[in-house]
């Protein structure tokens, strides 16, 4: 198996971004909205060669930043989700041990050592999004989603990777990256992660949008909504975040209320409307009559 140089600059000095209004602009062209805090950290993970570690709420666009520097860079997408009982064997790489054991069958006459070379071989590896990352000549961004759903062990393994993009495979060698891939990590904070894993990371925090950002959002995502339908939609749920409930609206939530209310040719929201779609927004039914409450008073905009 090849190895490639040394890890530290090993996509040669060629930075991706030139600037992070570049990035800004770079980002609104595949319709993500960030502001100068996110393109900030892309531009620093970019120039360092480190990790991102971007933590919030579920549902904040941890996961649809990495796939739109993706976009942007034309890298290629490597996504590891993660859960619980997640293990090296589907996270780095395992051996296919029917392959082998029928080439074992096969050369049953062929002494020990020469097998062992045969079936522990590059046609027996099955490649595990880890290693596809670190072992990829194109540019990749890769994406391990939900890290704080892993156990502490494979959040190790993950430092390790992570520290050197590198691999050992006692088999057949070290395999080290030839491209330094882009890395984002997300964490809904279910649980806490490891200060050598934090420390490994540039930090991003992604919360819900503001009002203006959350309607830009719509405007962008939205085909034909108007803008004051947009306006309309950031506003109520932002009062919606604001009640004490199970589950806060997502960003994608919002976004489909907007698109049902298109499809259903709404273009003002008064209290009917909203009441009667607040099922598009919200999961839990305490959730539901609790927003209904506050809704019920809404009057529609002269």
């Amino acid at each position: 198996m090849s190895t490639a140089q040394d890890t530290p600059g090993a996509h040669g000095g060629d930075h991706r971004f030139e600037s992070i209004a570049a990035i800004r602009q770079s980002l609104a062209d595949v319709d993500y909205l960030a502001d100068d805090g996110i393109a900030g950290v892309v531009y620093l993970a970019d120039r360092l060669d480190k990790p991102v570690l971007v933590e919030g709420p579920a549902g904040t666009g941890k996961t649809e930043l990495a796939k739109s520097v993706a976009r942007l860079t034309g890298a290629r997408l490597v996504r590891l989700q993660c859960y619980e009982g997640l293990d090296e064997s589907k996270a780095l790489y395992e051996w296919n041990y029917k392959k082998q054991l029928l080439r074992i069958q096969a050369d049953a006459g062929q002494s020990w050592d020469k097998l062992e070379e045969d079936i522990f071989a590059e046609d027996f590896l099955l490649t595990r999004p880890l290693l596809e990352a670190i072992r990829s000549p194109e540019p990749v961004v890769l994406l391990v989603d939900e890290v704080d759903r892993v156990e502490l062990e494979t959040e190790a393994l993950l430092l390790e990777v992570l520290s050197e993009y590198q691999v050992s495979i006692p088999e057949l060698g070290t395999v080290r990256a030839t491209t330094i891939p882009m890395v984002f990590l997300t964490s809904n904070n279910t649980r806490e992660l490891s200060e050598a894993l934090k420390r490994r990371c540039l930090f991003l925090h992604l919360d819900y949008p503001d009002v203006e950002r959350e309607r830009a959002i719509v405007e962008a995502r939205v085909p034909g909504i108007s803008a004051q339908l947009a306006d309309q939609v950031a506003r109520i749920v932002r009062s919606i975040r604001s009640l004490d409930l199970k589950k806060h609206p997502s960003v994608s939530e919002t976004l489909d209320w907007a698109r049902t209310l298109v499809v259903l040719g709404i273009e003002t929201v008064d209290a009917t409307v909203a009441v009667g779609t607040l099922n598009i927004l919200l999961k839990y039914r305490s959730d539901i009559e609790k927003a209904a409450k506050e809704l019920a008073g809404l009057d529609a905009p002269s």
